[in-house]
């Protein structure tokens, strides 16, 4: 594909799309990232669209919300791991909250597995991938259809959850950084997911790499609320979403990555993560608290391990002794 035909591809993407990673490009007009990276520093300066944290927008600041077809297509084997992983947090018997999204749904189809759990959703994805569930018991919003990401919105919706109280809420959204937190392309979506977070004692964030430093126009939940971040790991040569992990990692957000390539938390327990984010937890492979000893939670286990040298070598001489 000459350049030409790869930049007119890439614009076609990002205009149907709203915002498209560079791993995600890079898959569809079939080259490297490196090369991708270079056409859309060429489609910036001619000002059809904007680079972002490991991906292109729209041009003017702020990408719009695209719709559920194109946002099922995108980033499929990170939002995958993802939700391996944050399936992980959740026990028999707990009550949650989970709003609306291609992530959150994926999340939702792995739930179907979890016994005695109670969901609260105001999504129809969400929904129907836990409707056949065996002893998994679905609460829905109400509220009115919002078609283009099949969840329930408006003041219907907001007033079903005042006065409900769950342990966590997973949600997802269209933006996150660490300055503003997570956010949204569509005022009545981020009005209810503020409601759900106001239900939830803590909040988990879904949200992939392409998503980091990318901001959108209403604000969902702002840094300072969110407990946890369960995202992929970004491509070694994207420093700025590196950066904008760490950003959150200072202000407080545990942050678990999904995915074994360099400098990921590995899967079997292993800390690889470099040392710069101190406080990215280590995921352990899928357990229930009931499995672990004490009862502790996975992450929270895995987050007061010191992988550093200095602990290794007080752990073989321990052994030694």
């Amino acid at each position: 594909m000459f350049a030409a035909e790869r930049r007119q591809l890439i614009l076609e993407m990002v205009r149907a799309n709203g915002a498209v990673s560079l791993r995600e490009l890079a898959r569809v007009v079939q080259t490297s990232e490196v090369t991708v990276r270079r056409d859309v520093r060429a489609l910036e300066a001619e000002g059809l669209l904007d680079r972002r944290h490991g991906g292109a927008v729209l041009p003017g600041g702020f990408t719009r919300e695209s719709g559920f077809p194109q946002k099922s297509h995108l980033a499929t084997a990170e939002k995958t791991a993802i939700a391996d992983l944050a399936a992980g947090l959740v026990e028999e018997g707990e009550a949650i909250v989970v709003g609306a999204g291609t992530t959150t749904q994926e999340l939702a189809r792995r739930l179907a597995r979890v016994p005695g759990l109670t969901v609260v959703t105001n999504s129809l994805l969400v929904a129907q991938a836990l409707a056949h569930a065996n002893r998994v018991e679905v609460v829905m919003t109400g509220g009115t259809l919002r078609g283009s990401n099949y969840a329930l919105v408006g003041s219907g919706a907001e007033q079903s959850l005042q006065g409900l109280r769950v342990s966590r809420a997973f949600l997802s959204g269209s933006g996150l950084t660490a300055e503003r937190g997570l956010s949204t392309s569509n005022m009545l979506s981020a009005s209810v997911d503020r409601a759900l977070v106001q239900a939830a004692a803590e909040v988990v964030v879904l949200a992939d790499h392409s998503k980091l430093g990318t901001d959108t126009m209403f604000q969902t939940v702002p840094t300072d609320v969110i407990t946890r971040l369960v995202t992929d790991e970004p491509p070694a040569h994207d420093d700025r979403a590196a950066t904008e992990l760490q950003a959150l990692a200072d202000q407080g957000v545990q942050i678990a990555v999904a995915g074994s390539g360099p400098g990921s938390a590995s899967a079997g327990g292993g800390d690889s993560v470099p040392a710069r984010q101190q406080r990215r937890d280590v995921p352990l492979p899928v357990q229930r608290r009931s499995q672990l000893p004490g009862g502790g939670h996975p992450l929270r286990n895995a987050a007061t391990l010191d992988a550093g040298p200095e602990r290794s070598a007080r752990v073989a001489d321990l052994r030694r002794r």
